[in-house]
């Protein structure tokens, strides 16, 4: 009975831990600011998948001609993928289609673009889009910027 005691407590300070280590891991990369909540699909869905397939929670950082995403379950400091300013190319933007809204935040826009070879999806709040595609247009003389 004591030993059960012991293991369901280090269990849950365990747990309480790991929840700790996510909201401490949150305030360090918003700590610069210019975050903001963006899910990412790297990979398209295959044929006959639901389109709602492979979107990943996160959390993104304007850190001066990048854009950095972070898994929000995820415990690495350093950033899952790094996007150029200068390599993004905006295709479209849409809204959710079918299983996308439930694997979506509410009000979410998608963002179709390209960066360095690769199709890459973004799904933002309608704010977040602005200041995005505001981002990108504020690029500095001289490098080429695409936006739909």
């Amino acid at each position: 009975m004591v030993l059960a005691l012991l293991v369901a407590g280090a269990v849950l300070a365990l747990a309480a831990l790991g929840l700790l280590v996510f909201a401490v891991r949150r305030r360090l990369i918003q700590r610069l600011g210019g975050t903001f909540d963006c899910s990412a699909r790297f990979t398209a869905p295959r044929a006959g998948q639901s389109p709602g397939k492979g979107w990943l929670f996160g959390v993104a950082r304007y850190n001066g001609d990048n854009v950095e995403w972070f898994r929000v379950f995820s415990y690495a400091p350093r950033p899952r993928r790094t996007l150029r300013r200068d390599l993004i190319q905006v295709r479209e933007r849409r809204r959710p289609q079918g299983d996308e809204e439930l694997a979506l935040l509410p009000g979410a826009l998608v963002l179709n673009c390209r960066h360095e070879g690769q199709d890459v999806e973004l799904a933002m709040s309608e704010d977040a889009l602005t200041g995005f595609l505001a981002w990108l247009e504020a690029a500095p003389p001289g490098q080429r910027v695409n936006v739909a």
